[in-house]
């Protein structure tokens, strides 16, 4: 199985470290092969290539099985050029391999549930899951630009597009996951102020038809917002626009005590998949051996799972993670008085040694 690993920028190599000797932990244990290769992106490329998409990584993103993401971006790069910002090789990724949803699990572990900033009977046994659409809406539509208007001053512009077929697609992709889950979706919307939503709700309830089976709710954005810090146990399910799941799914991140433990899977028509942690560079932190791996390393476990279907092999992950955490360990995003503080490494290193201690 062939894995493009792109580690980006700021914390990105370490995470991708420890995620990739996990992953190879899970190949020793389980007989199988792993052909990592690591390829500049974002930031870094910037530095080596001048942009950051290069094509010798457009080309083995397309001919690899998986793509493992670290993280891009960070202030050395702010003051590039708006097109070849690192962000920008993010939506360019995005659109070449087709990858329109975003599915980001958010669940509370009970362990980690004082972790969080809400009360421990508000968040334990939170199990749900954001549908992010992924290439269309605001952060792709045209007109979009700056410039100058008369008498001085300039004048942004950004347009949300939608069309049936992008609401379509992923409003299948949420129905299918809710059939594997508690059959309840969410879909969130503005349709009260915004045409492009207004389309989106008429849409995802004609969708709703072919899904008897699942309940269907909706949601204004800012209700939803409210709610997921109200009552986040209610959620199961929730499939929304691009710029709305990327503001509720980090929101969401929150309820499980830390954003340095949520993963997610970027999917589309194909089956290749771009898997990623959803947290950014924190380059206030790089190379200081503090960031917690723990959501990449999850990542690995969707990759392996919804790319290769490699089930027992992602659940063997996830319980190696959790008896780490078990036995007390934490990374200073997620410590506690009465855990242990380790680094970066050595809580990758001890994931690794659960999985090859056949334990998991």
């Amino acid at each position: 199985m062939k894995i493009a690993v792109l580690p980006g920028d700021g914390i990105g190599p370490e995470i991708i470290n420890e995620a990739v000797a996990v992953l190879h932990a899970i190949g020793k244990r389980f007989g199988h092969s792993f052909d990592t290769q690591s390829y500049f992106f974002g930031g870094a490329a910037i530095d080596k290539f001048g942009v950051p998409f290069p094509d010798e990584t457009l080309k083995a993103v397309q001919e690899a099985d998986a793509v493992l993401l670290g993280a891009v971006g960070g202030p050395k790069w702010d003051a590039v050029d708006h097109s070849i910002r690192p962000e920008t090789g993010l939506l360019a990724i995005r659109k070449k391999l087709g990858l329109y949803a975003n599915l980001r699990p958010a669940k509370c572990y009970s362990i980690l549930a004082d972790a969080s900033t809400l009360k421990r009977d508000v968040i334990d046994g939170v199990d749900l899951i954001v549908v992010r659409e992924l290439t269309g809406g605001i952060y792709f539509g045209q007109p979009r630009g700056i410039s100058t208007i008369d008498g001085g001053g300039e004048r942004g512009v950004n347009t949300e597009v939608y069309t049936t077929p992008e609401i379509v697609r992923i409003a299948k992709v949420a129905f299918d996951l809710a059939r594997k889950r508690r059959k309840k979706v969410m879909s969130v919307d503005k349709a009260n102020v915004l045409e492009s939503s207004a389309l989106w709700r008429k849409v995802v309830i004609e969708v709703h038809k072919d899904y008897p089976d699942i309940a269907l709710s909706h949601l204004y954005v800012d209700n939803c917002s409210m709610q997921l810090i109200r009552d986040p146990k209610q959620f199961d399910v929730i499939v929304t626009t691009n710029i709305f799941g990327d503001i509720l799914s980090d929101e969401a991140a929150m309820l499980t005590g830390s954003i340095g433990m949520l993963p997610s899977a970027s999917v589309g028509a194909n089956q290749r998949g771009l898997f990623e942690p959803i947290h950014g560079s924190a380059p206030d932190i790089a190379g200081k051996d503090i960031a917690n791996p723990i959501a990449t390393i999850l990542s690995v476990g969707m990759m392996i799972n919804l790319n290769f279907g490699l089930k027992k092999e992602a659940e063997a992950i996830e319980t190696a993670v959790m008896k780490v955490l078990e036995e007390g360990y934490r990374t200073g995003d997620i410590y506690s008085e009465g855990t242990v503080r380790i680094g970066t490494k050595e809580m990758g290193q001890r994931i690794a040694k659960k999985i090859l201690e056949k334990v998991v």
